[in-house]
């Protein structure tokens, strides 16, 4: 299996200073900040990567588990939100709520749901996140 590679820089202190990164593949890179990570200033943060991350691999795993059981997907889509709490003074990722939308012909959606959830512990992503919580919704399109 594949290693991917990722890089990241910050400079100066906590509040005033700033951050990039970037992927080795070059399809990913930004800048960020204090502010981005822990306030509502624009711009992007290490949150946002992880449910970025969550929302695509989640997608895929549960249209391939999908599949596996002979109920292919026509489409499946994942909106993630990472949530970063302070816990004992520290900043946290506490939850990863994840809300997807399948078009999955000649299924239910108790059956949806099962494998939903049952996709959860077997996401590469979601198993990486041992220890945040990670709730999911599912519907039928």
């Amino acid at each position: 299996m594949p290693t991917r590679n990722a890089s990241a820089t910050w400079e100066g202190g906590l509040k005033g200073g700033k951050g990039s990164f970037s992927g080795e593949s070059g399809a990913v890179g930004a800048s960020y900040s204090f502010g981005t990570r822990f306030e509502h200033a624009p711009g992007t943060n290490p949150e946002e990567l992880l449910a970025a991350a969550e929302a695509a691999c989640y997608s895929m795993a549960l249209s391939a588990d999908l599949e596996k059981a002979g109920t292919p997907a026509e489409r499946v889509q994942t909106d993630a939100a990472c949530t970063l709490d302070f816990i004992d003074g520290k900043p946290t990722i506490t939850t990863m709520r994840l809300r997807v939308r399948a078009k999955v012909p000649g299924i239910d959606a108790a059956t949806l749901d099962k494998a939903a959830q049952d996709t959860k512990v077997g996401c590469p992503v979601s198993r990486a996140l041992t220890g945040v919580d990670i709730q999911v919704e599912a519907t039928l399109e």
